[in-house]
């Protein structure tokens, strides 16, 4: 059995005036964004990690920098973990487009279809490339922890997977920077541990 724990990258500036940030845009962490990488390393400290994974994104690339540093392991960069592509829509304010951008991506659940960005990705493509990526690593590591440092869209497309839920219900859910969810997955089925879990980022 493996256990994969899906990280969100902490906060960036972009983060707070709700820009959309996608997977072209290479934002750095900032100031409280870096405090939540250093509280995430210490959350997890104590778990046995067999290997780090991050998107190649650098608000995502620091976050798992961090949580490697006190595992002394190296941090591998993986493309297929970075944002969903948007398109014409990067650095847009979200306000511009809905009024949360994630139903503005899956309809808000009422037409039960998820949308593709002008010159972007839907999250169709997000999930199939994102789940292949765990298939890839559960096979190269038969048991232990796996730690994933990624971006929203890519950890709500594995929660729903996971949850066998239609990505359409997407919006019903909430993930903040720099928490925690988890999920275990053996040759039989996968079962989420924790979801949206920042109990660690209370302390900052």
């Amino acid at each position: 059995m493996v256990k994969i724990i899906l990280v969100r990258h902490g906060e960036t500036d972009w983060n707070l005036v709700k820009r959309i940030q996608g997977g072209e845009s290479d934002t750095p962490l900032n100031d409280n964004g870096k405090r939540q990488a250093s509280a995430l390393a210490t959350r997890l400290k104590d778990e046995k990690i067999a290997a780090i994974f991050s998107s190649p994104l650098q608000r995502a690339l620091n976050t798992a920098q961090a949580i490697a540093a006190t595992h002394q392991l190296p941090v591998q960069e993986l493309p297929s973990l970075k944002e969903i592509r948007v398109g014409i829509l990067e650095g847009r304010l979200a306000s511009e487009i809905a009024p949360r951008f994630d139903e503005y991506i899956c309809g808000n659940g009422r037409d039960k279809k998820v949308h593709t960005p002008p010159g972007g990705e839907s999250m169709d493509d997000v999930q199939k490339r994102a789940w292949e990526t765990i298939t890839s690593l559960t096979a190269q590591y038969s048991n232990g922890t796996l730690v994933l440092v990624t971006h929203y869209f890519v950890i709500m497309a594995v929660v729903c997977r996971v949850l066998d839920l239609p990505l359409h219900r997407m919006a019903r859910l909430r993930l903040t920077n720099g928490t925690i969810s988890s999920f275990t997955i053996d040759d039989v089925s996968a079962r989420l541990e924790l979801f949206n879990d920042g109990f660690h980022n209370l302390k900052l």
